[in-house]
């Protein structure tokens, strides 16, 4: 199998050190080689291009926003961003995302060798989804999908399974996704209405990085975005993402639901897990449920999934064509929990219809 080739820029040189040994312990991986700037970068990256570059924001002479949108615009190749774990650097992260990169990864400002050890599965992960990304989708993705307002209700064929949660309560969306994620979930959730159901998302992403992601969506879209708090209560018009580094789980209380926000081990080799989340929710809600699963490599969330669609919820995976990496939705299609693949820019739209849908119609069939 042919080795992914990654280069390394970033100023410091102990992180091109620790980052450099660590990919050395995975056999699929191979740094072809560092540099302490962009300029450098450029003169090294001549002589041999690599399939992934880990680039640090802050740098002398030119810095990681400029070098990306260089690199996007002038050679396209995917690009995991190295930040550190403050508000400043989440912040400038969330523009390195929209500017093109494929995912991110974190770093203290001490403890660095320490640190990439404990998260070198996270690093190695990021760099093979990053390996596997759809560039051209990445950079053409759709800039602006028409505000929904109505849409004609719709019949949805959900049979063979188990609907025991009483269909008063209040519906709720549940949004699983990895590696293009930030992209997506911002073409679906800046063009929906206030009046939607509360939506629970987890997006694979480091701590703090996930605040400055709700409030940059939050900014963008009518519906309110958050970063998930204990007990907070999911309400229509509302978007919840589960902090990084913590699970979210969501419990009825009478008819409404709550979102718990709790430490633990990894699942499916993530925290937050979309397969934690999607198993609560199954729990909680059952048919009145909408799951869906979109771009992210690896199988977090399938499982969870699957046992929505066992409880009767509605559940649908983003299309291949327009996913960034098409894993997580693929798993879920294999293990049969999926009644609905869908193209991104049409998942909005199924969200407003599953809003509209008269459940007795989805139980009866």
């Amino acid at each position: 199998m042919k080795k992914i080739n990654v280069f390394i820029v970033d100023d410091s040189a102990l992180i091109r050190q620790v980052l450099t040994q660590l990919l050395a312990t995975d056999p699929l991986i191979h740094c072809i080689g560092t540099a302490v700037d962009p300029i450098f970068a450029l003169q090294k990256m001549a002589k041999q291009w690599p399939d992934v570059i880990i680039l640090d924001i802050e740098m002398p002479r030119m810095d990681g926003i400029t070098f990306l949108k260089k690199i996007m615009a002038e050679r396209p190749t995917p690009v995991v961003m190295c930040s550190t774990l403050t508000e400043t650097g989440a912040t400038t992260t969330m523009q390195a995302l929209s500017a093109g990169a494929v995912d991110i990864i974190s770093k203290p400002k001490i403890g660095v060798k320490g640190f990439f050890l404990e998260e070198s599965s996270m690093v190695l992960d990021a760099i093979k989804s990053a390996a596997k990304a759809n560039l051209k989708r990445l950079m053409n993705r759709p800039s602006c999908v028409k505000k929904i307002a109505h849409i004609p209700d719709k019949s949805i064929t959900n049979t063979n399974r188990i609907t025991h949660i009483p269909s008063n309560t209040t519906r709720l969306i549940a949004i699983g996704t990895s590696t293009g994620g930030t992209q997506a979930l911002e073409t679906i959730l800046k063009v929906l209405p206030t009046h939607c159901p509360g939506i629970v998302i987890v997006q694979h992403m480091p701590e703090k990085f996930t605040y400055a992601f709700a409030q940059r969506l939050d900014a963008i879209c009518e519906l309110k975005v958050k970063e998930a708090e204990q007990g907070d209560r999911i309400e229509p018009g509302l978007a919840l993402i589960a902090p990084g580094s913590h699970h979210m789980v969501v419990k009825r209380h009478g008819n409404h639901y709550q979102v718990h926000i709790k430490e633990g081990p990894l699942v499916s080799r993530h925290r937050p897990s979309v397969d934690v989340l999607f198993k609560s929710v199954r729990k909680a809600a059952a048919n009145n449920a909408m799951g869906i699963i979109m771009t992210g490599m690896g199988s977090d969330g399938a499982n969870g999934l699957l046992e929505m669609y066992k409880a009767g919820a509605y559940t649908i995976a983003q299309d291949e064509k327009t996913c960034i990496v098409y894993g997580m939705p693929k798993e879920a299609v294999n293990r049969d929990a999926v009644v609905k693949t869908v193209a991104l820019q049409d998942i909005s739209g199924e969200i407003i219809n599953f809003s509209k849908i008269n459940l007795n119609r989805v139980n009866s069939v």
